[in-house]
């Protein structure tokens, strides 16, 4: 019996998502598994609130969330930063 590592990729299907996807199953090897899952389903999205994804793509390997995919996304303080919400 063989351990495979589980690799995850949270997904909405867009071309960005495609390159991801694309990317991931480049590089894996005979010991990764690779999986896609869709966003858009209610399971895999509660899934990925869990996990801590902000943003996707997101690369999930064994259950932890890749550094490439961690902090993503976007937060109050650097919107407002940015000049979110200021007036002109």
């Amino acid at each position: 019996m063989s351990v495979k590592r589980q690799i995850e990729v949270f997904s909405a299907g867009c071309p960005v998502c495609a390159e991801t996807i694309s990317l991931v199953n480049q590089i894996a090897c005979s010991s990764c598994e690779v999986t896609v899952l869709d966003t858009k389903k209610p399971d895999v999205a509660a899934r990925a609130k869990k996990l801590g994804i902000r943003s996707i793509p997101a690369v999930v390997i064994n259950g932890q969330l890749a550094d490439c995919c961690a902090g993503r996304g976007p937060d109050e303080k650097t919107l407002r930063a940015a000049g979110a919400g200021q007036p002109l």
